[in-house]
C-alpha cells in the first residue's frame, strides 16, 4: 500500500508510507508451503511486491499525483496551473506550495 500523509495548510511535506515489506513477507511464507498449482501465482505476487517496494519516493509521489488527477478526471498538460488546481481539489488539504513541488515531481517522474 502506498499512502501520503503530511498534507494540511500548515505543512510542505509530503511523507510516503509503505508497507511492502510486510506483504513480501507474508508472500515469501506463502511461498514456503505452498503447493506445485499456486506456486506460480505467488511467485509473480512477490515479484511485483518486490519491483515496486524497489521504487524511490519521488517516483511513488509522482504515481500518487497521477492518480489524484486522475480521480478528478484532469486530463491537460501536467506542467499547467490547470494541473496544480486540479491536484489541489483532489486533495483540498494540499498546500498551494506542496501542489507545485508535487506537481515537479510528477513532471520529473514520468510514468
Amino acid at each position: 500500500m502506498t499512502g501520503i500523509t503530511g498534507l494540511s495548510k500548515k505543512n510542505t511535506f509530503v511523507l510516503t508510507v509503505r508497507d511492502s515489506d510486510v506483504i513480501a513477507a507474508a508472500l515469501r511464507q506463502a511461498l514456503a508451503g505452498a503447493s506445485p498449482e499456486e506456486r506460480p501465482g505467488l511467485e509473480r505476487a512477490a515479484a511485483l511486491v518486490e519491483s515496486t517496494s524497489a521504487a524511490n519516493e519521488g517516483r511513488l509521489r509522482a504515481h500518487w499525483v497521477r492518480s489524484r488527477l486522475d480521480a478528478v478526471g484532469f486530463t491537460g498538460d501536467p506542467t499547467s496551473v490547470a494541473a496544480v488546481r486540479a491536484l489541489r481539489q483532489a486533495e483540498p488539504r494540499l498546500s498551494l506550495l506542496a501542489a507545485v513541488h508535487l506537481q515537479k515531481e510528477a513532471v520529473a517522474h514520468p510514468e
